[in-house]
Formats: C-alpha cells, sequence, structure tokens
C-alpha cells in the first residue's frame, strides 16, 4: 500500500516533466495531458481496490483461525454417557452437597489456594434461603456444578448424570453481571424461556426491579421491544440483576452476588423481591454483604477455601466465631 501511495504521487510529476521536455515541446497537448494523468488514476484505482481485499481477506482468516480453534477446545462439561432420566417439572428442588471438594490451579502466586470448600454434608430444601457467604473473595470458593470431590445432587440425583438441558431448566442463575445479545430487550429474555408471554416477561422485569427503568427509556419506541438489549446502558452496568431467571421459573435459583452492584435501596427492592420469589423453591445466595445474608434459613461461612461455621444469623452471632466477627466489623 505504501509503494502504491508513492507511485501514485511519482507519475503525474513524471507525466508533467516529460511533457515540459524540450524533446517533446509541443508535442503534448493540454487536453493528452490531462487524459494520461486521468488514466493513471483509472488504472491504479482497481489495484488499490484489489490490495484492500487482500487485507480484509488476511484479517478474516486470523477471526477464523480464533473461531476453530474455540471450537477445537475440548468439552469439559459433556452430556453424562447414561443420563438419568428426570422430569423437571416434577423436581422439588433439594439439593445436597456431600463431601464437595473443587480444585482449579493457582494462577497467581501463594494466595490462591489450589482447592476450595469442602463441608460433610450440606442441605439446601425447597422453600428455603440458604446463603453461602465467604469473607474473602481471593481464599474462599465456590460450589461447582461438576466437583472435583464428592457429590452435588438434586432430589437424590447427582448432577453430572442429568442431561444438561434437564439441569438448565431446574437450575437459574443470577450472575454479578449481566451479558446482553444484540437484539432487543424482549428477545434478550426470551432466550431464558422462548415461549413467554409480553405479561411473563414484564412480570419478571418487574420483580428484577429494572421494569420502570425500560418502559422510562426515551429512545425505545416501545417500552418493551423498542431498543436493541446491548445499547441498554443501565442492564449493560448491572444496576439490576437479569430478569432472564426469574422468567424461567426454575426450581432451584442460585444468586451469585446478584445484588452486588446495587445501591442500598435498590438492593432492598430486589431483595424483597427475591424473598417472594423463593417461596416454593431453593434458593442459594453467594454474597459478601452481611445485610444480603443475614435472614437466611442457613448461612455457611467459608474461610480460606473451608466451612467454618453455618447455622441462621443469631445462632452464628452467639457462637462467636468467624460470621460474629464479621458483624461486628
Amino acid at each position: 500500500m505504501s509503494s502504491l501511495t508513492i507511485i501514485f504521487a511519482a507519475i503525474p510529476a513524471v507525466i508533467y516533466l516529460a511533457a515540459g521536455l524540450p524533446v517533446t515541446a509541443g508535442a503534448v497537448s493540454i487536453g493528452t495531458l490531462i487524459a494520461f494523468t486521468t488514466l493513471q488514476g483509472s488504472l491504479f484505482r482497481p489495484i488499490t481496490g484489489l490490495l484492500s481485499t487482500s487485507v480484509s481477506v488476511i484479517s478474516s482468516l486470523a477471526l477464523f483461525a480464533r473461531i476453530f480453534e474455540y471450537l477445537d477446545l475440548p468439552v469439559e462439561v459433556d452430556e453424562p454417557a447414561r443420563p438419568v432420566s428426570i422430569d423437571p417439572a416434577t423436581v422439588t428442588g433439594h439439593v445436597t452437597f456431600d463431601a464437595v471438594g473443587f480444585t482449579y490451579p493457582a494462577p497467581t502466586g501463594p494466595r490462591w489456594p489450589a482447592s476450595t470448600w469442602t463441608s460433610g454434608r450440606q442441605h439446601a430444601r425447597a422453600g428455603r434461603r440458604d446463603r453461602f457467604g465467604q469473607d474473602d473473595p481471593r481464599l474462599a470458593g465456590r460450589a461447582a456444578l461438576r466437583p472435583s470431590a464428592g457429590t452435588v445432587s438434586i432430589d437424590g440425583v447427582d448432577v453430572r448424570d442429568m442431561r444438561l438441558a434437564d439441569l438448565a431448566a431446574i437450575v437459574g442463575v443470577v450472575s454479578q453481571e449481566t451479558y446482553l445479545l444484540h437484539t432487543t430487550v424482549r428477545e434478550n429474555l426470551r432466550y431464558a424461556k422462548p415461549g413467554a408471554t409480553d405479561a411473563e416477561i414484564e412480570a419478571a422485569a418487574r420483580a428484577a426491579q429494572i421494569h420502570e427503568l425500560i418502559a422510562g427509556c426515551p429512545t425505545a419506541t416501545t417500552p418493551w421491544w423498542g431498543r436493541a438489549g446491548t445499547a441498554f446502558p443501565a442492564a449493560k452496568s448491572s444496576a439490576s440483576p437479569s430478569p432472564g431467571p426469574l422468567l424461567r421459573d426454575p426450581r432451584v435459583l442460585v444468586l451469585d452476588e446478584a445484588t452486588s452492584a446495587l445501591d442500598t435501596e435498590t438492593e432492598r427492592a430486589v431483595q424483597k423481591a427475591f424473598d417472594t420469589l423463593a417461596r416454593g423453591r431453593t434458593t442459594i445466595t453467594i454474597a459478601h454483604r452481611l445485610s444480603t445474608v443475614r435472614d437466611a434459613d442457613q448461612i455457611v461461612v467459608l474461610d480460606h477455601g473451608r466451612i467454618v461455621e453455618s447455622g441462621d444469623h443469631g445462632s452464628l452471632l452467639a457462637s462467636d466465631g468467624r460470621y460474629a466477627e464479621l458483624a461486628a466489623a
């Protein structure tokens, strides 16, 4: 491209020079001179286009290489060889953690342990709000669907023996960050439940305390589907938790720091909505804030990758352990 740029600049000068030499004086008319200058531009323009195409091709090849590299990655969580037949509609949502351990490679230095929490046996039953709090995000860990040791089971069935579709229908996760696809807000929510009606979508958004925000969006031609989801700034900045999992109405609801990015007033409103939604289902909350876990039926405290105590808010305060230290702080 640089060579062509130099040639483009040099050729008109060469033409003008040739036309002005004594040998060609009077032989080249002004019209011929302009014709030559215009012709060289017309000849080199397609070459420039071809070079631009080659740049696009090279960039595309690099992109495809990354895509194929991703597709060639080994599947870490795959369908079980002999899946257990289970009807998600009949699941009660009784979750059992039995001697669970989870290991992962330490990414940096000695602060990251090689293994995270283990337990004897912990139960989370439908209608209860079992919340797993951790005092240090660097040194404590969280439950994994594929534990390195022990089992995580729902209604007595190991999650590793369930079909992925069944597991996705039973367990809903609300994470700290909200990921949106480049489509409308309504279509983003319908990825969780394709057959959801507009009334169901609105109800889920109200439960997540985000309905008024969407309805009041000035650029939306219609409150629910007039604006692309990725252009919705409040949703991208995690101003409220995603209503998608709530729309799906799962038997087990996992709230992974779902309210950590909210201000105190909004957190109270969202927490109240979650308390209403928790009726009849198992709710597991992972949180650092004391305000998020204090009303739980069971609180499990993790410290340096181990469960150090469990109980409700009152009993943990009375035991004068790690949880009491956090409450006092």
